[in-house]
């Protein structure tokens, strides 16, 4: 039997008791969610999987309340955001440096070293920064998306978005925006 296609069709066979289905739900979004974790940790790998094991923990007990008035993945990156957030809001493990600690601008790497490279810029941005830059450009969300998944008004997060991309252009060494 050919593995469905679509969210709704693995979502309708999980629900109907097809264990298959959620694991191919899984196998989808595990990548786009511990990256977009990652991001937002600043490259702790190890905390950006703990969440993210988290996050799939949730989706299987919360599945049969998923409404889909916006998509899994938008769904998922919300459930994500807020166990990151408690997580933050508990323990205060992350790093963050400050805009007068900005290092002079950094070659970007053009090989694997550039996943890293960004996880590690990521420490120079305020944690709402890294979250709207990398929803925007990383998760390919729209401003919209992007104010279901955090509450946010839209101004501000074209505003962290904007500052971001300024940042990071900064430490790259180019006057023009660098995503």
């Amino acid at each position: 039997m050919l593995t469905p296609k679509t969210d709704s069709e693995l979502i309708s066979r999980f629900l109907a008791g097809d264990q298959r289905a959620f694991a191919d739900l899984v196998r989808r979004y595990q990548s786009p969610i511990r990256q977009f974790l990652r991001r937002l940790s600043a490259g702790d790998h190890a905390l950006a999987d703990d969440i993210a094991q988290e996050t799939f923990l949730k989706m299987f007990t919360s599945l049969v309340s998923f409404r889909g008035e916006a998509g899994i993945s938008t769904w998922l990156h919300t459930i994500a955001y807020r166990t990151f957030l408690r997580y933050v809001a508990n323990r205060s493990r992350l790093e963050f440096v400050g805009d007068d600690s900005m290092p002079e601008a950094i070659s970007p790497a053009p090989t694997v070293m550039s996943d890293i490279l960004v996880e590690q810029l990521m420490k120079h941005l305020s944690l709402d920064e890294r979250l709207m830059v990398t929803l925007s450009v990383s998760g390919g969300m729209s401003h919209a998306e992007i104010a279901e998944v955090t509450q946010a008004p839209l101004g501000t997060i074209k505003s962290h978005i904007n500052r971001a991309k300024k940042k990071l252009a900064r430490l790259l060494g180019s006057e023009e925006e660098c995503i």
